[in-house]
Order: C-alpha cells, then structure tokens, then sequence
C-alpha cells in the first residue's frame, strides 16, 4: 500500500542535498538541478517498496524482472499504447539507476533470482530505457524530456553520483555498508 509523504518531508531535503552534493560538489557535474530534483523524488517514491515494482501485468501483479518489464513495455508485445512503452521505460531507467547506485550488491541477487535478467547489461539497458523516455520531447512531456537525455547520455555519472550518496547513509540501520560489489 503506497503512503505519500508531503512536500515538505525532510526527507526530501536530505535527498536533495545530498545528490547536489555528490553531482555538483564532489563530482563537478553541471547544470544538475533538473536531475538532482528528479532523481530526489524518485528515492522519495522508491521509499515505498511497492513502488519500486510499481510495473504491473495484465493481472495486476508486480512484475519483477527486467525482461518481463521490457516485455510491457513494449508495444509489439505488452504496451497498449506510447504511453505505457514511456511509462515502462521510465521505471526501467529508475529501477537499474537506483538499485545499481543505491544498492549495486543487490543487483547480483535481483539477477540470480531472475534468472532471464543474467544478460541484462545494467547501464546499456538504463541507458536505452532513458533514451525511450527522452523521445518523447513534445506536448506534456516536453519539459522533462532534456532530464532524460541528460540521465540517458551519463547513466554511469549518475549511477556513481547515487553511490556517492549512499555513502552518506552510512550509519543509518536500514542502509547497510556495502559488500564490495559493483554493477
């Protein structure tokens, strides 16, 4: 069960500060305001488990692997229409950047439980799934475009970027230090 959490939580604050930080102070990326306020809802959102398999098939159940996100997301396959296929492509790019940033040891457990996502390439697939997003660069969508072009073109920025953060959650209980694994 999805619970919003308001604006002005704290937690967004801290999300905030701490991708300008690890983007723009330690790693010298520029024009980061755009990704670091996108990429801090998203760590909000992903708050709630249920929204980090926020995909759903025609069931109605989560769908947890990568292959079978791609799947729905596809329009020759699953997708319904355009919108679903950026729908499902959107989460596809959070869900590779954040588990890859975040939680990258996690990454070889998700693959050995799903075992169709063993040849998935994290950063190309991340990177092809932004770049679907960024297509759609008109009407509504316009705006939010140049973010997922930017995401898409330094997926492995970013993904590092995230790592950087996590490190500031070192001490935190629920953010255990990492094993020494990379995606």
């Amino acid at each position: 069960m999805r619970r919003d959490i308001s604006g002005n939580h704290p937690l967004r604050a801290f999300f905030s500060e701490a991708l300008h930080e690890s983007l723009h102070d330690r790693m010298g990326l520029q024009d980061t305001d755009p990704v670091v306020a996108y990429l801090a809802e998203m760590m909000v959102e992903f708050l709630a488990f249920d929204q980090i398999y926020a995909i759903r098939d025609a069931a109605g159940q989560p769908v947890e692997s990568v292959v079978e996100m791609l799947a729905e997301g596809d329009v020759r396959q699953r997708a319904d229409s355009f919108e679903r296929e950026r729908e499902v492509h959107r989460h596809i790019g959070d869900f590779l950047l954040f588990w890859s940033g975040i939680f990258p040891e996690f990454l070889y457990r998700l693959k050995a439980r799903q075992q169709q996502d063993l040849m998935v390439d994290v950063v190309k697939q991340g990177q092809f799934s932004y770049q679907v997003v960024s297509s759609f660069d008109y009407g509504r969508y316009a705006d939010e475009a140049p973010v997922f072009r930017k995401l898409s073109n330094e997926f492995d920025a970013y993904r590092e970027g995230l790592n950087i953060v996590r490190s500031s959650f070192k001490g935190l209980a629920v953010f255990p230090p990492s094993k020494g694994f990379e995606a």
